[in-house]
């Protein structure tokens, strides 16, 4: 399963609610490391589809999430678990490197 967009909206109940982990990766169209990473989540998205779950949020158009979790710079991975966030990571990495931390994390 792809990647896909999560909004303020949905948020509770596609990453809060979610039965199994979800890397939320908050990000803007104007962001070159976004873009760069957004490949490699796919490739993951692929990969762990059934155990982890991979989405997106878009900063400007959904300002409320990142503002209440804290982000201050994008992109901005973080790893939900039950609900909350158990891991995080700012900046752009490598395929081998984001797949490391979900690892280690889940």
């Amino acid at each position: 399963m792809p990647t896909h967009s999560v909004t303020d909206d949905t948020f509770d109940a596609e990453v809060r609610q979610s039965d199994i982990p979800v890397v939320v990766d908050f990000w803007a169209e104007w962001c070159g490391p976004c873009k760069q990473i957004g490949p490699a989540l796919e490739e993951l998205a692929d990969e762990y589809e059934g155990k982890v779950k991979i989405v997106k949020v878009n900063v400007d158009d959904n300002p409320n999430t990142p503002a209440q979790m804290g982000v201050r710079g994008i992109p901005a991975l973080f790893l939900f678990k039950d609900g909350q966030v158990v891991s995080n990571k700012i900046g752009a990495a490598p395929k081998a490197a984001l797949k490391g931390w979900i690892e280690e994390s889940v």
